[in-house]
């Protein structure tokens, strides 16, 4: 009964929007309330922080500051940000529901929801849950339609790995908004770094989406082109064909663009390749997606797999908070450092990506009176900004920095300049994963830390957070080494660490001030392994240990994976849309011979080896060849599975 009348209400409600919608413009994103989260300890953040040197103040402190009585060393100006309970507040809804105009690329550029994957489809879906929730909604496909050889039929319901919280309207984390009479679907931080708990269906703060299809879903799209630097492309020339239309170079040459079916067509495939839970998160034009990251990220800096983002504001994560909107959600925005970091002619770059947009507005038809720059600038909907989301071009544009990996910076008109990814990530600095839902046995517990240590992880995993904080050699840790150098050609268009203060409007007015960010505390050593300049071969940052009941698989490609039955490997588990099981997956963590069973299964999978996913390297063990017994080593992973805060220093 209490479906019926929940379908009803919906149905009324959707009456209503509708109508709202059809005469005004309109977004909605689900933020759940408070009590609709699963509990966890939060982190006290309040206070400021001056490039990431974190400075607690009392609240009566605070509030004495907060007039105008604050010292020279706090001052906005020198590039202190304030973290009090507006900003934390501000980063939560940052984290739900913005999107930086992102929804412009997805659905006017991409066409994600203009292929077989619909707007209508997704709502028939959503009815069919009642309310009850979903961590995978399942939707029926419109249209056939094969990529990379499958061949996926209209009526058949795919595995979408897309959170619903129960008593939801939309999907977590992915904001729909309406406007001159055209449905936009954007996505927020909420749609990767937050999921739902499979039992209440109550949403878990900071925990990956690790059964998130975004590969699929984009491959459905109209458009995948768009975001060809993501997949296996790496030369654009074996695409163009004799018979294609001409178009002008930046230079005034003459030059083809690819032909649009056949490269869309290997985009797709590479796209479908993904594991769920992974993203490519590079644009390096390698297939090499790595697991979604969670957000607890309190203490674990530097961050992103290689630990590029170790510089400015919370030790880096404004940085890369940063980055997902500025580089991931808007291909448009590289175009003025396509040839240095693809070699590709920016006119040839914003052709390839323009030429089938789903929205004709966008759509560029190749020919030599008008560049494709000239076409998208008059329906560029950010004018004076790269690309289409809401970006600010920082001062050392167009070239990169530690402060801005890809060069670029998201701020909305009416914020401060960087104000939402401060706020985002000052949030997410007070956010804890919440205890394990199986109760572990306290006494096993300290026996487990007791082998931890003595078995020497420690001397990598140490300290409250439970990391040195250190990015190590690619060629010392062994894992699939591919990700580590993604960065390399960052390197041609390196600059200077610098910002415009924390306080400075945007739109950003004449004469702002520039501040320089400190980097002389940062090893330079470890900044080449970060980003694979030089002679280094890149490296992965030792990332924390806490919350790792919540973040199964294991490792930077998601490949340690064992299923809850035993299915070995990614090509067992989340290929099959079966998730893996922290216990026996964090087992094949530390023991070499169920290891060596998920990497030769993993190494088998075709799929697999497209984007460059195996499970191997981090080869220290805690077993019984190394002398370990199974109940040492049961110990150790009850130990692992119960870290939800940081320890007592």
């Amino acid at each position: 009964m209490k479906q019926k009348y929940f379908i009803i209400g919906v149905l009324i409600a959707m009456g209503g929007i509708a109508i709202t919608l059809y005469l005004n413009d309109f977004s909605y994103a689900y933020l759940p309330q408070k009590n609709k989260v699963l509990s966890y300890k939060v982190n006290d953040q309040k206070g400021f922080d001056l490039w990431g040197k974190r400075i607690k103040s009392t609240p009566e402190e605070i509030q004495k500051l907060s007039v105008g009585t604050k010292p020279e060393s706090l001052s906005s100006e020198v590039g202190a940000v304030e973290v009090d309970d507006q900003m934390l507040e501000m980063g939560r809804d940052v984290f739900y529901k913005e999107t930086f105009g992102n929804e412009v690329f997805f659905t006017d550029i991409m066409g994600v929801i203009n292929g077989p994957f619909t707007i209508g489809k997704i709502t028939k879906a959503l009815l069919a849950l009642k309310g009850e929730g979903t961590t995978n909604l399942r939707v029926e496909l419109a249209n056939d339609v094969t990529i990379g050889g499958r061949r996926y039929k209209a009526g058949e319901k795919i595995d979408t790995g897309i959170d619903v919280p129960k008593g939801s309207l939309v999907p977590l984390g992915m904001p729909v908004s309406w406007e001159n009479r055209k449905v936009r679907v954007g996505v927020s931080c909420a749609a990767c770094h937050a999921t739902v708990d499979p039992h209440t269906k109550e949403v878990i703060e900071g925990a990956p989406n690790n059964d998130f299809n975004v590969g699929l879903i984009m491959a459905l799209a109209t458009n995948s082109t768009a975001y060809f630097t993501h997949a296996d492309v790496k030369n654009l020339q074996k695409y163009m064909m004799e018979l294609d239309p001409s178009i002008t170079d930046s230079t005034g040459k003459e030059t083809t663009v690819p032909e649009p079916v056949a490269l869309e067509s290997e985009v797709d495939r590479i796209f479908a390749s993904w594991p769920r839970g992974n993203f490519d998160s590079t644009i390096d034009m390698i297939g090499n997606p790595a697991q979604i990251p969670d957000s607890f990220t309190f203490g674990d800096h530097p961050y992103g797999w290689s630990g590029f983002a170790a510089a400015g504001p919370f030790n880096g994560l404004a940085a890369f908070s940063n980055n997902v909107h500025a580089q991931n959600a808007d291909s448009l925005s590289q175009a003025d450092i396509s040839k240095p970091l693809f070699d590709i002619d920016k006119e040839v770059y914003l052709a390839t990506i323009l030429r089938n947009a789903a929205n004709p507005t966008f759509r560029y038809k190749p020919n030599l009176q008008i560049k494709a720059s000239e076409h998208f600038a008059r329906v560029d909907p950010t004018p004076g900004a790269p690309g289409v989301n809401q970006i600010v071009v920082p001062p050392q544009f167009p070239k990169v920095s530690l402060v801005a990996p890809d060069g670029l910076i998201v701020s909305e008109n009416g914020f401060k300049f960087n104000e939402q990814n401060n706020a985002v990530a000052s949030w997410q600095n007070t956010i804890n994963p919440p205890k394990p839902t199986k109760q572990i046995n306290a006494d096993k517990i300290e026996r487990g830390r007791e082998v931890f240590v003595r078995a020497g992880c420690i001397s990598c995993h140490a300290g409250s957070n439970l990391t040195n904080n250190k990015v190590i050699s690619a060629k010392v840790i062994g894992t699939e080494p591919s990700r580590a150098k993604a960065l390399k050609k960052t390197e041609k268009v390196f600059g200077e660490s610098v910002l415009y203060s924390p306080d400075t409007p945007v739109p950003i007015p004449s004469n702002p001030k520039v501040l320089k960010v400190p980097t002389d505390h940062l090893d330079p050593e470890q900044i080449k392994l970060a980003f694979a300049h030089g002679d280094s071969p890149g490296g992965y940052k030792v990332p924390s240990l806490i919350g790792l009941y919540w973040t199964a698989p294991y490792l930077h490609d998601g490949g340690v994976a064992v299923g809850p039955n035993g299915e070995l490997g990614m090509s067992g588990t989340l290929l099959k849309g079966v998730l893996p099981d922290p216990r026996k997956s964090l087992k094949a963590m530390i023991d070499r011979g169920l290891r060596t069973k998920v990497v030769q299964t993993n190494t088998s999978s075709e799929q697999l080896k497209n984007v460059h996913v195996s499970g191997m390297g981090h080869n220290y063990w805690i077993d019984q060849v190394n002398g370990f017994t199974k109940e040492e080593q049961d110990a150790v992973l009850d130990y692992l599975l119960s870290l939800n805060a940081p320890l007592d220093k």
